[in-house]
């Protein structure tokens, strides 16, 4: 027999992989049908706490045990890791006696985390296991038991923690969203924690933090000639200008549209008032709107510039796509 011959067969990648994902589908479904009134009571312990979520685990329950903490962190449950093993050895401090303890081990006998519990429930923190053994130590300590087992694991050899730690992570973010519902917590919430993303910039950026204010706005009397709206527009490079009457309300704007219609209309630039060539009644803002407001504003109407003005329609401003671009705001 050829040395081919003698060689097992392997599957291919992709057997492997659906085998993987398939073996990983199920361990996430089984927790539905397995999720019972523990679930409740994990979620009212750290509703009625008044201190924070601290999640802890060793291993590869512990940088699952991580992603859980930042989930919750970002969503309006205040919460942070602490390694097991630091905890013996100072970190234990952080933790005060208003603070619940989210434990992640699969065996529920892990001795980094068994040995500190004892000195966490003396404070008079609250815990909270998450494990794949109902009789497990940790399962027994705890105050509240999340049920994460799994019946197989997707490696092939069943030693590398692969489904399991996908049905933890998978349970971590559903106690994430069901406390993030619980506490109301909206898009503007989640914009204050992620200030530096794309919805910060949505969320928290007004037309007053991105507008074009004061001499940077290009504005002209009602009476004046197109020739000094001309001039005004190229000066401050927005493609139009605001036209006001004396006491500064807006009561329309020329454009570069508008422009190329005066052309076929007039030849005397000097003679030809604005207000007989300008757009009346322009859409407007007002600055204490969403930056995205003015966006949506320009995209319904197909403007590329607005005004900004006050309740009493006087400008305050100008802003157009670029300033929006520069904001981050698109």
């Amino acid at each position: 027999m050829s040395t081919e011959e003698q060689k097992p067969r392997r599957n291919s990648s992709t057997d492997l992989a659906r085998r993987v994902l398939e073996i990983e589908a199920r361990a996430i479904s089984s927790l539905v049908d397995r999720l019972d009134s523990s679930f409740e009571q994990a979620v009212e312990l750290i509703l009625n706490r008044q201190g924070r979520v601290i999640v802890s685990g060793i291993g590869k329950s512990g940088h699952i045990a991580r992603k859980i903490a930042s989930t919750m962190a970002s969503t309006g449950t205040p919460a942070y890791f602490v390694h097991p093993t630091e905890a013996s050895h100072g970190d234990l401090g952080m933790i005060t006696k208003h603070d619940i303890l989210l434990a992640l081990s699969y065996s529920g006998e892990s001795e980094e985390l068994l040995a500190i519990i004892p000195l966490i429930k003396r404070q008079g923190a609250k815990l909270i296991a998450m494990t794949g053994n109902v009789n497990s130590t940790l399962a027994k300590e705890a105050d509240v038991h999340l049920d994460a087992r799994v019946q197989e694991e997707a490696c092939p050899l069943g030693l590398a923690p692969t489904a399991s730690t996908t049905a933890a992570l998978a349970l971590g973010d559903a106690l994430a969203v069901a406390l993030l519902d619980a506490k109301g917590f909206g898009a503007e919430d989640f914009a204050r924690s992620h200030p530096g993303g794309s919805l910060g910039a949505r969320l928290l950026t007004h037309v007053s933090d991105v507008m074009r204010k004061s001499e940077a706005v290009p504005k002209i009397a009602s009476n004046a000639p197109l020739a000094l709206a001309i001039l005004e527009m190229s000066q401050k490079k927005m493609g139009m200008t605001a036209v006001v009457d004396a006491e500064e309300k807006v009561i329309g704007i020329f454009t570069d549209g508008d422009l190329r219609r005066a052309l076929d209309k007039t030849h005397d630039f000097h003679k030809t008032p604005i207000d007989t060539v300008m757009t009346p009644h322009p859409r407007t803002i007002q600055p204490e709107k969403l930056a995205v407001e003015a966006l949506q504003v320009m995209e319904k109407f197909k403007v590329n510039q607005l005004l900004v003005v006050d309740h009493e329609n006087r400008l305050q401003g100008a802003l157009n796509m670029h300033d929006l671009f520069r904001a981050k705001v698109i």
